[in-house]
């Protein structure tokens, strides 16, 4: 146990690593739908809340991976994970790993962490304080 605890000091850059690796995979949700890259079987069909989702994933992201306004950044797109899940997800079966749900959960309970823990270090958030 103490090898674990002298991992403790890193615990910033753990979170910084973190936030910049789920900002990038969610860039990618939003490119996918705005420029159809990486290039999908189906392409995305744009309009009303599709759009907004995209735009959100697209510069959300952009913003979570240089960790800038991290926080309520972080607060709107766990929202949009919850709404993606219950209005998309939900409906096609109770379970998530059967309805597609699970990278929705996942990065609403990771950005709903980033509101609360921040953005840990290589953040631009940082310089500003």
């Amino acid at each position: 146990m103490k090898l674990f605890e002298s991992l403790s000091p890193y615990r910033p850059q753990a979170l910084g690593v973190l936030r910049i690796m789920t900002a990038l995979q969610f860039i990618e949700h939003g490119t996918q739908k705005l420029f159809n890259f990486p290039v999908s079987a189906a392409p995305h069909a744009l309009g009303g809340l599709s759009l907004t989702a995209a735009i959100l994933e697209f510069a959300g992201g952009i913003l979570l991976a240089l960790g800038l306004m991290t926080r309520p950044v972080a607060f709107l797109l766990a929202g949009e994970m919850a709404v993606a899940y219950f209005m998309a997800h939900m409906p096609r079966d109770f379970f998530p790993v059967n309805n597609g749900g699970d990278a929705a959960i996942s990065f609403c309970f990771i950005f709903l962490y980033l509101v609360f823990a921040g953005p840990g270090a290589f953040a631009l958030d940082n310089r500003r304080a």
